[in-house]
């Protein structure tokens, strides 16, 4: 297993990362259990969850895997985030509608709204600490003096070991860092940002900031929400219906079955080939899914597939100012 170090810390974590977003919402418990399973069996150490999937429920399916015992717990690299309240899925209720319904205090990222997310997120998850705690989104007002007290006291705690965020700006990493660096902190040590062949925009501000203060990346959403998993499945659940499929993905679909690799393969395969990523997130509904997006860690895309992915998704033309200016 090729684990890598996150970012610029000691902390080893597997090339992919087991994410939960599916765990108690399409994916039931004895599932997951069985997911999660194949995965640690396999070296995949790394499980990325948050406290507001699916009200809380996706971490507690992960506490019932490590209330399991059998070292589940010790061998992994638990990441969870903060910032949202918890809200339901199946509600039909868009998110924000549910966060008019909390108190103004019980989302964000206040001292108090950190503390007690926490210990939320400790107790779903049946652990005394979270290796990974993540700023789920830029709170532009809750100031960085508030934010990195309440952090640093988890950490003194010794209820976070590190800190993580995710849906950052550039100029938000930034101020992170520096504002950390200020009290003597270890500050930011990783970003989590969509990243994916369609969705290249990260790559303007965000890496390069990633790669300047010495932080992991962990893309997620690589296959697009499934736009680049290989055409779909009549009723497969979650996935788009046959027949939504634009043109640039049908292209794609023969790119690949022209160099002879499965679609989703190579979406995986293609960010690994990016010295700035560390290890990209997968959220696998089956375990089927999971055995296939462990398959891209040993695809290796010839230069030529490469260029011309570059030519049918071309982003934004590499990083700023370069991408817009001289």
């Amino acid at each position: 297993m090729d684990y890598r170090n996150l970012g610029r810390t000691g902390l080893k974590i597997s090339p992919l990362g087991i994410g939960s977003v599916n765990f108690s919402w399409l994916t039931n418990l004895n599932e997951t259990f069985e997911i999660l399973d194949y995965a640690r069996e396999a070296g995949f150490n790394f499980i990325d969850t948050a406290n507001n999937y699916n009200a809380g429920e996706s971490e507690r399916f992960i506490g019932q895997w490590f209330a399991q015992g059998g070292g589940r717990r010790e061998s992994t690299v638990l990441a969870t985030k903060v910032y949202l309240p918890p809200h339901r899925y199946d509600t039909g209720e868009p998110l924000m509608e549910q966060v008019r319904h909390v108190g103004p205090n019980e989302h964000r990222l206040s001292a108090k709204n950190i503390r007690q997310s926490c210990e939320d997120s400790l107790r779903r998850l049946g652990t005394e600490y979270i290796d990974l705690y993540q700023m789920h989104h830029i709170d532009r007002d809750t100031p960085w003096e508030e934010i990195w007290q309440a952090m640093d006291l988890l950490v003194q705690q010794g209820k976070v070991l590190y800190v993580g965020s995710s849906n950052f700006a550039g100029w938000h990493i930034a101020q992170a860092c520096d504002a950390a660096r200020t009290r003597h902190s270890l500050g930011l040590v990783s970003e989590q940002s969509v990243y994916s062949l369609p969705r290249r925009h990260v790559e303007l501000e965000v890496l390069p900031a990633c790669e300047s203060y010495g932080l992991g990346f962990l893309p997620y959403s690589p296959l697009a929400g499934g736009m680049l998993a290989g055409p779909p499945n009549q009723g497969d659940k979650g996935r788009r219906q046959a027949g939504d499929v634009p043109a640039q993905i049908e292209r794609y679909n023969a790119l690949c079955g022209e160099f002879g690799h499965h679609p989703g393969d190579v979406a995986i395969a293609w960010l690994l080939t990016n010295p700035g990523v560390t290890a990209p997130i997968v959220g696998p509904r089956t375990l089927a899914q999971l055995q296939a997006n462990i398959a891209a860690i040993e695809v290796e895309l010839p230069a030529e597939l490469i260029t011309a992915l570059d030519e049918l998704f071309p982003g934004p033309g590499g990083p700023a100012p370069e991408a817009y200016a001289w």
